[in-house]
């Protein structure tokens, strides 16, 4: 594994802001993304997600 992050993108849920690799704590950021533009759609890309998996039949429980 590489120890090389330069090419690493985090979205920082607390602080609403795109960080490079030495940013906040794992558990305050959605990553990581290849960049600062695909980090920063972090929280459209978690709704769309959601959104797909609602609407699976493979995975409606109710």
């Amino acid at each position: 594994m590489s120890d090389d992050h330069s090419n690493e993108w985090y979205y920082n849920v607390k602080t609403g802001k795109v960080e490079p690799y030495e940013g906040d704590k794992a558990s305050e950021r959605l990553g990581p993304y290849s960049s600062p533009e695909k980090a920063a759609r972090a929280l459209e890309k978690v709704q769309e997600r959601n959104e797909a998996w609602d609407n699976d039949p493979k995975w409606n429980d109710d």
